[in-house]
């Protein structure tokens, strides 16, 4: 970034496991979170919650105006599958659907956001991700063609 130039921006990735199995068990998202949280930290953006359950994810960062979303999310979904399938944390080979939700906040938002991705397990057992995805982009106001978002099994 120019000398000069500040920037504050918050955004809140969404990206599902590719045909939504539900191989991010409780047992190695912990690890899994903490991996994709250092390859945001990498690319210079502010590592604020890294949280989901098992066939999808939410991410909230403070982005570094010098990366695109979509680099971001490529390098976020490409170093973590590599990271899971060399350590064998899924059975089979893991990888994440195509696409993603971006979503912008400001910063008086960030704790509401931040709590809502800390508690994604009690927020599923209410609503599916379906549901919750769909309310996001209605929410935000981003006009969807269904035949193009993710593969959902609810």
């Amino acid at each position: 970034m120019k000398p000069g130039s500040y920037t504050q921006l918050y955004v809140q990735l969404i990206f599902a496991v590719k045909f939504r199995d539900s191989c991010l068990r409780k047992n190695i998202r912990e690890r899994v979170f903490a991996y994709i949280s250092g390859i945001i930290r990498e690319m210079n953006h502010k590592s604020i919650i890294v949280g989901g359950v098992e066939d999808h994810i939410h991410i909230l960062i403070g982005v570094n105006a010098n990366k695109s979303i979509s680099e971001t999310v490529h390098e976020i979904k490409r170093t973590s599958s590599l990271f899971i399938n060399k350590e064998k944390l899924c059975m089979g080979k893991f990888a994440w659907q195509e696409g993603y939700g971006a979503f912008s906040y400001s910063r008086s938002q960030l704790n509401s956001v931040y709590n809502y991705i800390l508690n994604q397990e009690e927020h599923h057992h209410k609503n599916s991700f379906r549901k919750e995805y769909i309310q996001f982009l209605k929410k935000f106001e981003i006009e969807f063609d269904e035949k193009f978002l993710f593969e959902f099994h609810d």
